[in-house]
């Protein structure tokens, strides 16, 4: 082996050298290693775990947020409807008294007619008997009574509205 440039005893040693340099890392520096690629691979293992776990309750969060968004949403909706509701109800009311207010004032107008034209008639009368008493008066030459007379004439008229009723 020498022809080869092969030192036989040289190699042997190099041989051991490498065996025990290799038993040696073994011992020393890849159960070290490979412990602490395992806890590295554990703990991102556990990263990776905690990160689901994470997503996960945030999505939770996310959907019982938007269920309170929506139920917030109806109740909104629900207090906007009851408020027209209400608002309805308060334009009704308001109507119904507007109008029974209308009515009671023309039930007073109407009233205030009636007295009106009772007083007109009551007057025109009056007025009537005065203008008939001094017709009279004039055709007949002389004067009568004035009592005598309004009386005559409140009977005459009464007798024609009497007449007017009857037809």
């Amino acid at each position: 082996m020498e022809a080869l440039g092969i030192n036989l005893p040289g190699l042997l040693a190099q041989i051991v050298n490498f065996v025990l340099l290799l038993i040696l890392l073994r011992l020393v520096l890849y159960k070290p290693v490979l412990r602490m690629l395992d806890e590295r691979a554990a703990r991102v293992r556990q990263s990776m775990e905690q990160a689901e776990l994470i997503r996960r309750q945030a999505e939770q969060i996310q959907q019982e947020f938007q269920a309170r968004i929506d139920q917030a949403r109806r109740e909104g909706q629900q207090i906007i409807a009851e408020a027209h509701r209400a608002a309805e109800q308060v334009r009704q009311q308001k109507l119904q008294e507007a109008l029974a207010e209308a009515e009671a004032l023309l039930i007073r107008a109407r009233a205030e007619i009636e007295r009106e034209r009772d007083a007109a008639i009551a007057q025109l009368r009056r007025e009537f008997a005065d203008l008939t008493v001094l017709a009279a008066e004039r055709v007949i030459g002389r004067a009568l009574d004035r009592d005598d007379h309004r009386r005559l004439i409140e009977e005459v008229l009464a007798e024609v509205e009497r007449t007017r009723g009857v037809r």
